[in-house]
């Protein structure tokens, strides 16, 4: 018996995007262990609350310690939608919770305190970047790539109104036009840049382009709230 012929294809589409993530996941794992143990071991040297919220490396271990209840959110949500009659009800709980999980770290630690002296602003398209680029700084390129990438990956796949390149380009911009305005107007002692928002915006419409096949465009699809209660 062919138990792949038995799955739907919302199904199919869910385990694919759940494989693919853990094999991402692990490629990581395999080629930065030592950085990531080093890394999350170094607030556990100075178990001080400020340290877990207010370093880079707080935030890094606060959310791996996340993981397991962000898995729970979806089995929970998901066995709740099932029982209602939702269809693909796994994919839309993985999206949103992923959402939530892969955006959330990265908007905490870049609202963190910077070392600038005092608020500044930045309004030349790619100045900084080429800035960046002279003194060696790929990581914070990455860094910004990835700040609003799992929001352009999963949205599309969960919600059919954002299935568009241009509709995830213009969501990432605006979400960090809110944070690096955030930045500014909160006088965290970072540079609020153009670049930031160019970096943060393509990297969100990266991402989406790579989830292409598991959008969710079908106008059919039930919507979350389809056939459910409470």
């Amino acid at each position: 018996m062919d138990h792949n012929a038995s799955l739907s294809d919302p199904a199919r589409r869910t385990r694919t995007i759940v494989i693919v993530s853990l094999a991402i996941l692990g490629a990581a794992i395999a080629l930065f262990g030592n950085a990531v143990v080093r890394i999350l071991s170094m607030p556990l040297r100075r178990p001080e609350w400020h340290v877990f919220v207010g370093t880079f490396n707080g935030v890094a271990l606060i959310t791996v310690a996340a993981l397991p209840f962000a898995a729970s959110a979806v089995w929970a949500l998901a066995r709740r939608r099932s029982a209602a009659g939702v269809t693909a009800a796994w994919r839309m709980s993985l999206a949103e919770v992923g959402i939530v999980y892969g955006t959330v770290p990265w908007v905490w630690i870049i609202l963190l305190p910077g070392d600038e002296d005092g608020a500044v602003m930045s309004l030349v398209p790619l100045r900084d970047l080429y800035a960046v680029l002279a003194d060696g700084g790929t990581g914070q390129i990455v860094g910004n790539l990835l700040v609003f990438a799992a929001l352009g990956f999963l949205a599309p796949v969960r919600f059919a109104a954002l299935a568009s390149a241009p509709r995830i380009l213009a969501l990432g911009a605006g979400c960090s036009v809110v944070v690096e305005t955030a930045q500014y107007v909160l006088r965290l002692d970072r540079v609020s840049s153009v670049d930031d928002v160019l970096l943060n915006a393509s990297g969100a419409g990266l991402a989406a382009l790579a989830s292409r096949r598991w959008w969710r465009v079908t106008a059919g699809e039930p919507s979350a709230l389809s056939g459910y209660r409470g």
